[in-house]
Parts: structure tokens; C-alpha cells; sequence
């Protein structure tokens, strides 16, 4: 196997020496999940925004995490762990069903 493959040595090894600069954990694909589905929280008014502290009931973001982790469910179907695509189900309905009770509340 050479080092230009699409994860070679080389390219996992800058990968990980920008991940420990940076002082950020590694990324996973459970991590990236509940990445989207806190954006999608934000969104919903259930988190504060990181940005000023407030919640902020922002509908057409919250729909766009929704639809992004669908996206991911469709182009990663029969490639995740069962573990990972209940992680993915679980977080895509607990966002949808906020997201109705959110929309209705309005």
C-alpha cells in the first residue's frame, strides 16, 4: 500500500498532529452525530447558541441539521456498526419530534 492512498500514513499522521495543536479530540463517527444533533438542539431554542449564551428558535437551521443527518442516514446505510445506526435513528427522531413540537408552538 503507498502513501497516497486516500487515508495513508502521511495523511492520518498531519490529521492527527492538527487534532492534538488544536487541542481538540479525535473525531469519530459517533462524535460527528451528536455534533449535528447538538447544532440541531441550538437551533430548536434547547441549547444556548455558543455564540452570545441565548436560546434562539432559529426553524429553517434546526430543519437543516435534521436533513443533514438524514443525508448521512441514506449514504450510510448498511456501512455503520449497529451501535452507530441507532446513535444516527435515535438522534434523528428526537430532533424530528422536537422539531413538530417547536413548529406547532410558533
Amino acid at each position: 500500500m503507498s502513501d497516497n492512498g486516500p487515508d495513508s500514513k502521511q495523511q492520518r499522521r498531519a490529521r492527527d498532529a492538527f487534532q492534538d495543536a488544536a487541542g481538540l479530540p479525535a473525531i469519530d463517527f459517533a462524535t460527528f452525530v451528536l455534533s449535528l444533533a447538538q447544532s440541531g438542539r441550538v437551533h430548536l431554542g434547547d441549547a444556548p447558541d455558543p455564540s452570545d449564551g441565548k436560546a434562539h428558535v432559529e426553524l429553517g437551521l434546526a430543519r437543516q441539521s435534521i436533513d443533514l443527518l438524514t443525508l448521512l442516514q441514506e449514504k450510510t446505510r448498511g456501512n455503520l456498526t449497529g451501535e452507530e445506526e441507532t446513535l444516527l435513528a435515535q438522534a434523528l427522531y428526537d430532533l424530528r419530534m422536537r422539531y413538530v413540537e417547536v413548529e406547532k408552538s410558533k
